[in-house]
């Protein structure tokens, strides 16, 4: 079994929710007493989210390579980033350190594409839903038409992930809030919703949507769990970013 690192901690939240995956994933694979071997680090979110807000991209891309280098000195044989918005720096941080990145955005694409979708509406951060290297993965790599909310419904859906669900609130207002947003993403051509922050599963299942919904902190913690049981000589250096 090949050992992990975890970039946690925004929130902890969603982490918590990648540790549980991981370790369930695993036992389910090899027996009942078996977890999995990883390392996380985690961030206190109150300065990552500062940092976020003020657009100091380049000192959130000097803790994370901080975070992915003591990892790797740790033991740590491959990478996950447990948060979409921070994959904002994944070049940054893999081009630091010898370990495989494992992307968030590709497991979650490559799921929509074997169910057949084509045209998928995203809901994360505005970050996320407005910058573009999110978005232009999805479509560069992965041929995938991706719809955003509109201004005003992307300030909700973001209000919500900041302002509740990473305090681990969940409330039934907010819920509506984000089915009548989703409504509005199909009605645009959406025939899939990605749950692009780590954060959305909380609040929004498939029961909350007329259409599929692809969770990215299950997407993501479950080819985590492939990569640490797979054979060493199953990955050849360093996943592509």
């Amino acid at each position: 079994m090949r050992m992990i690192g975890l970039i946690g901690g925004m929130s902890w939240e969603s982490s918590a929710e990648y540790y549980r995956i991981l370790n369930q994933g695993v036992r389910d694979r090899l027996g009942p007493t078996a977890s999995a071997r990883c390392l996380l680090w985690s961030f206190d979110f109150a300065e990552i989210e500062a940092l976020q807000h003020l657009g100091d991209w380049d000192a959130l891309g000097n803790r994370l390579v901080d975070a992915a280098q003591r990892l790797e000195a740790g033991g740590a044989e491959g990478l996950l980033i447990c948060t979409n918005t921070m994959h904002r720096l994944a070049a940054q941080v893999e081009a630091a350190v010898e370990m495989p990145l494992l992307h968030i955005a590709d497991p979650t694409a490559e799921r929509i594409k074997a169910a057949g979708f084509t045209t998928v509406g995203l809901l994360g951060t505005a970050f996320t839903m407005e910058q573009a290297f999110y978005k232009d993965r999805l479509a560069e790599r992965h041929g995938l038409r991706v719809l955003v909310p509109d201004i005003a419904d992307r300030a909700v859906v973001h209000r919500v992930i900041y302002e509740e669900l990473v305090a681990g609130k969940v409330i039934a207002d907010s819920r509506a809030a984000y089915r009548a947003i989703i409504q509005r993403l199909v009605a645009a051509g959406a025939e899939a919703v990605i749950l692009g922050c780590t954060e959305i599963m909380l609040l929004i299942g498939a029961e909350d949507s007329p259409v599929p919904v692809f969770d990215t902190t299950a997407l993501h913690a479950a080819a985590a769990v492939d990569w640490i049981l797979a054979a060493p000589n199953d990955s050849h250096g360093k996943a592509k970013v």
